[in-house]
């Protein structure tokens, strides 16, 4: 796949994953700087570091686990969708196991995919942040 250039938005273009498996953090990371030529990568191994790394910087995309060592990725998105600033932030649940009843949380938090890890690739990021875009330019 051939890498796509952000946006010239200067502000634009930060992942931060929150996975705790390795293996799973290191396949995302590779599927974000196949898709996009210099989007920095950050990884939060627990809902609490991503939180920390949230106050610390703006993140323009959220690639969340459901399960964590602290907690269910889907509640925390809802926690995300009650902040009325990171409640902006795009969110992508990338799961093992997608169950009917994180959908239903997933949906009430605004998130755009809820994605199997085998399933993910660069066409949901693209997705995301083009409707991120859309919503941007609607608001200027």
């Amino acid at each position: 796949m051939e890498q796509a250039q952000l946006a010239e938005d200067p502000t634009f273009g930060s992942c931060l994953i929150i996975e705790d498996s390795e293996f799973d953090s290191t396949r995302m990371t590779r599927i974000v700087n196949r898709t996009f030529d210099k989007m920095p990568v950050s990884v939060a191994t627990t809902l609490n570091k991503a939180r920390a790394m949230l106050r610390e910087g703006q993140m323009d995309i959220i690639l969340l686990d459901n399960n964590l060592p602290d907690g269910l990725g889907a509640n925390f998105a809802l926690e995300l969708a009650q902040d009325s600033e990171l409640g902006q932030i795009p969110v992508i649940i990338v799961s093992d196991w997608p169950s009917p009843f994180m959908w239903d949380k997933a949906a009430s938090a605004g998130v755009l995919y809820v994605v199997n890890k085998m399933e993910f690739d660069g066409h949901h990021l693209h997705a995301a942040l083009n409707a991120v875009q859309r919503k941007r330019k609607n608001l200027n």
